[in-house]
């Protein structure tokens, strides 16, 4: 029971980050979000840094869930038409529902995580089965740095996300077949 509460309210806090930002990230508006009892939060996470590091742990398992199954579902990508489809998708899931929510909520902690070395470590990219599509598309086709050119790749994509985050409107396909061109050159 202790774990499904921890994870209630590390979702719980992900809710509070993604509506009210960094400032409104209170073990008292957890409780309020989790409709637990006050001091509920508090007592399974001591301090604010416990909550971020249980937030920032949560948020990075559901993103390499959301990954793996998004990898799964596509077939081995065999053309830039189709890599740029996957990337099209995944930024479509980064920028309304629960991903918009969870893209804000990353992005907030990301700016944290330069003065937290525990967060930044717990927000390192991880290996999962859509960098590593990438990476096998870019190798396949004789680029000898495949690993640096897919960590640039992926970064400028998170990049276009995070603008039209900021500015609104969705990612233009122009601008991943560019990255996907830029990467394969």
């Amino acid at each position: 029971m202790a774990s499904d509460r921890r994870t209630l309210l590390a979702d719980a806090a992900l809710d509070v980050l993604a509506d009210e930002g960094m400032r409104g990230l209170t073990h008292r508006a957890v409780d309020r979000r989790a409709a637990m009892p006050p001091g509920t939060t508090s007592a399974y996470f001591r301090t604010r840094a416990a909550l971020l590091a249980a937030l920032v742990s949560r948020l990075v398992r559901l993103d390499q869930e959301e990954l793996q199954m998004t990898a799964q579902d596509l077939p081995p990508l065999r053309t830039v038409e189709e890599l740029v489809d996957a990337m099209a998708r995944l930024t479509r899931q980064r920028l309304s529902g629960e991903g918009r929510r969870r893209s804000l909520a990353r992005h907030a902690c990301a700016v944290e995580s330069v003065r937290d070395p525990e967060l930044r470590a717990i927000l390192v990219p991880r290996e999962n089965a859509g960098r590593e599509a990438v990476r096998l598309f870019l190798a396949e086709r004789g680029v000898t740095d495949a690993e640096d050119r897919t960590h640039t790749l992926l970064t400028c994509v998170d990049g276009l996300i995070f603008d039209r985050l900021v500015n609104g409107g969705e990612v233009r396909r122009e601008a991943l077949e560019g990255l996907v061109v830029a990467a394969l050159r």
